[in-house]
């Protein structure tokens, strides 16, 4: 055990991490067994055993971040995760037979969650801080940002892909006037949605994509593509192209990794996001290439550190109300998971993007909002 302690130490040197150390981002041991468990499952293992309670951290969000930064993920790459990447090639892990699967094992989990760890307009998306001082005010300026950038006028008819909550139909229809159909394959969200946009022109729909057929004059998608898969990206571009009006414009805000993939880390396959994978820059430009105009990209993945963790703040802070209705092990995986991508987005690792695309370009030029 002393060698595999030693062994390990010297891959934290990288990160500047040390075993029992004193500092908040040091990792505590407190089972000796996530040694071998991290050699064998790698991130699998080494997330598993927190839940578990073999090992903590202060400050488990600036862990991860100098974890990821220094690359160790890369360095521990057991020869067992190797059939997700092969099964991700052979197989289409988000084909129409499996679309739904998503709702049912992380947005259908409970209403009770979200209510208490997002805003009061239930946003489950990365909100914009450059002027807001809390979590309301940054989802409320996300919000009205991407409406500002489509333009978006009284009359319009919106497509939102994967509506969650009903959040952005509901702000669009209040604020500007817009008319929107809203699709999910969560059941709990299509039925909230539908109690929180009701008398508004808004349509709530438990869709997916693939089977959308019809004209919109805008095309919005908030953190939806993530779950599409790289197989589909294309199928997904021409499906927005057949949906959109030739003087419409598509706004794709999405989570972005810095190199291409065919699928995602192995702990949050298994407990968070089944079947989802982050799209990179190279992947979303080769699906939409002869079909839309790229006329804006902005980058604000920082804001999403910042997300996180007042998410990670609501939760802990009303745990003690819905802690009933969860396994015992679900508070620290739920920690792990909002701690941990966190940190993925302060070292850079992650992104966060929105791409105004349009099928002609705008005449004249797109003037830019931020």
């Amino acid at each position: 055990m002393r060698d595999l302690h030693q062994k390990i130490q010297g891959w934290l040197n990288f990160a500047d991490v040390k075993i029992n150390g004193d500092r908040p981002w040091d990792i505590q041991i407190k089972d000796n067994r996530t040694y071998t468990r991290i050699l064998a499952q790698g991130s699998l293992g080494f997330g598993e055993s927190y839940m578990d309670g073999w090992w903590s951290a202060d400050k488990v969000d600036e862990l991860i971040s100098r974890l990821l930064a220094a690359e160790l993920d890369k360095k521990i790459s057991p020869m067992s995760l190797a059939w997700p990447i092969v099964k991700s090639r052979v197989l289409n892990a988000q084909s129409k037979k499996k679309a739904f699967e998503i709702g049912e094992r992380h947005y259908d989990i409970g209403n009770d969650l979200y209510k208490r760890m997002l805003d009061r307009r239930m946003v489950y998306t990365c909100g914009y801080w450059s002027k807001a001082n809390n979590l309301a005010e940054a989802q409320e300026a996300k919000l009205d940002l991407v409406c500002r950038k489509l333009g978006l006028k009284a009359g319009d008819r919106v497509l939102d892909i994967g509506c969650g909550w009903g959040s952005f139909a509901k702000f669009a229809a209040e604020k500007y006037g817009a008319r929107v159909v809203g699709i999910t394959v969560s059941k709990e969200q299509k039925e909230l949605a539908e109690k929180k946009c009701e008398g508004l022109p808004i349509e709530i729909r438990l869709q997916d994509y693939r089977e959308v057929n019809e004209k919109f004059d805008h095309i919005v998608s908030l953190g939806m593509i993530e779950h599409v898969g790289y197989k589909n990206y294309r199928i997904y571009m021409k499906m927005v192209r057949r949906c959109l009006k030739d003087s419409g414009l598509f706004l794709l805000h999405t989570i972005g990794g810095n190199k291409s993939v065919t699928g995602t880390n192995s702990w949050i396959e298994k407990y968070i996001f089944p079947n989802s994978m982050l799209p990179s820059a190279k992947q979303l430009a080769k699906a939409f290439e002869g079909l839309f105009v790229m006329e804006d990209w902005h980058n604000f993945g920082v804001d999403y550190d910042k997300t996180l963790m007042a998410w990670y703040e609501n939760f802990k802070s009303h745990w003690n109300e819905i802690k009933d209705n969860y396994p015992p092990y679900f508070f620290r995986m739920w920690e792990f998971y909002l701690l941990s991508c966190a940190g993925s987005f302060r070292c850079r690792k992650n992104q966060l993007w929105q791409i105004v695309l349009a099928p002609k370009g705008v005449r004249g030029g797109y003037v830019g909002v931020k």
